[in-house]
């Protein structure tokens, strides 16, 4: 939780001391597809959220409001898997060793560049690549193998890198954790005996993805007023 609040604090000061840069984006629309790696915190890894990583993939589209902000809805998909295996702890005996799960997410987030980001005149001081993070609030639903569906509340956070390849076609690279509410993404609950609840003892969702981005929806040039 302190790392979300600390990565919604950095988004609200930014926010509160960059100026608008509206009209310096000539697309309203952004929509994109991502591919990679999914991983997983809790029981079975403890520490290296991509110690059995799978496949991840991801669709989004984002309304971009102006050259730092943009504000998108993500589906995604994870393939998620662990082992007890050089885990310490006392477990239960009958504990299972291994879990895997499909994992399937919802969300919406707002997201801030660093630097312009944008292509056009050099006045305008647009860069053609920015860091940038995000944070927002969604819902998880996973289905262990061998047990029963769970859904819960999902916080993403995420940092990135885009590079503008072409006008309108955008290359990224991002790492993003989620924190559900939950202690069942793998099927099993307490392991270790410790008790849990929605907001502490409860799994993470890790990805690392590359992906790609097409804007459209082109903005009125000669409008004195922002569409």
């Amino acid at each position: 939780m302190r790392v979300l609040a600390g990565l919604l604090s950095l988004i609200s000061l930014i926010a509160c001391v960059s100026p608008s840069s509206a009209q310096d984006v000539a697309y309203k629309w952004d929509a994109g597809a991502s591919i990679g790696l999914g991983g997983y915190l809790g029981e079975y890894s403890r520490s290296n959220p991509m110690a059995h990583a799978g496949f991840r993939a991801s669709a989004w589209g984002a309304y971009v409001f102006d050259s730092r902000w943009s504000f998108q809805a993500m589906a995604g998909y994870s393939g998620i898997s662990g082992s007890l295996d050089g885990v310490g702890g006392v477990l239960p005996a009958d504990a299972p060793t291994y879990f895997r799960s499909a994992v399937g997410d919802l969300s919406v987030r707002a997201e801030f560049n660093f630097f312009a980001y944008g292509e056009g005149e050099t006045f305008k001081h647009l860069s053609r690549w920015t860091p940038y993070v995000a944070a927002g609030a969604g819902a998880v639903v996973a289905v262990p193998h061998g047990s029963s569906c769970r859904v819960a509340p999902l916080l993403p956070m995420a940092i990135g890198v885009k590079f503008r390849i072409k006008p309108r076609l955008n290359l990224r690279g991002e790492f993003s954790m989620a924190k559900s509410f939950t202690d069942g993404l793998d099927g099993s609950a307490d392991l270790y005996g410790i008790a849990g609840s929605r907001i502490k003892n409860t799994d993470w969702l890790s990805m690392l993805t590359v992906g790609i981005s097409y804007e459209f929806g082109e903005r009125c040039a000669t409008c004195h007023y922002f569409d």
